[in-house]
């Protein structure tokens, strides 16, 4: 009844402990970029369609993911990211019901770890995102980042949580903060979008001042204070990007 759909590249760190988390589901179909590492070999310990494609984007890697799958229902799941035990029993629960009882796509809330701790405020709980559905109902749309998946028809909320290991520590933040950048400053282009001085200037500030005061994001400490500073950063990085690409 149930698939779920993983995209993978070099994660060995990873990998292992998303799989064991899903190793209860119908099927686990993994679409592979041509890892380097081990992730290829831990995942077909635990299922042999594992598949490999050159990286076309998030958006399409997903979508040829989804499509490998052979049930009514997918969870698509990231490599850093576990389903815990109560939303492993809500998600069996939900699609064993009667059909006319059931929505064609569900929210699931996410908590989000930086740095191995919970982080409850500032916008990333709960974070609710749209993964478990049927396959006929749902596709990516195509983006260069932060790729969302649309469902045609009715959508729910399950109450259980996903865990996702999102950065590890300030290091990661700023590695993946280059490439994640790059990508929506070049989302932005293809939009016909520019940067201008308040793009560059206010907008990094008010990215701060709402994450950290208006999402509450100060109740979280210095870890809110630091995620708050980087947010912002990201977001200066992004608009300087795109400047750089118009005037180019």
């Amino acid at each position: 009844m149930l698939s779920i759909a993983i995209i993978t590249y070099n994660e060995e760190e990873n990998i292992k402990d998303a799989l064991e988390s899903v190793k209860w589901a119908d099927e686990i179909v993994v679409v592979d970029s041509f890892s380097t590492d081990r992730t290829v070999e831990i995942c077909r310990e635990y299922t042999d369609k594992v598949f490999s494609f050159e990286w076309q984007g998030f958006s399409e890697q997903k979508n040829k993911a989804v499509s490998l799958t052979t049930h009514q229902w997918v969870l698509v799941l990231d490599a850093d990211e576990r389903v815990t035990e109560g939303l492993k029993k809500e998600t069996i629960s939900i699609i064993s019901k009667p059909h006319f009882e059931l929505a064609d796509g569900y929210y699931i809330p996410r908590k989000n770890y930086f740095s191995g701790r919970w982080i409850r405020h500032g916008g990333w709980w709960p974070d609710y995102t749209l993964r478990l559905f049927k396959k006929e109902k749902g596709f990516f749309e195509k983006r260069e980042v932060h790729e969302a998946l649309k469902v045609n028809g009715k959508t729910g909320y399950l109450k259980n949580p996903l865990e996702h290991y999102t950065y590890k520590n300030i290091k990661d933040y700023l590695k993946r903060t280059d490439r994640y950048s790059t990508l929506a400053a070049l989302e932005l282009f293809k939009n016909g979008r520019g940067a201008n001085v308040i793009d560059i200037t206010i907008r990094p500030f008010a990215a701060f001042f709402k994450m950290l005061f208006l999402r509450l994001g100060i109740l979280d400490g210095i870890y809110g204070i630091i995620i708050a500073s980087l947010y912002s950063f990201y977001t200066f990085s992004k608009y300087s990007k795109l400047w750089e690409m118009r005037r180019m």
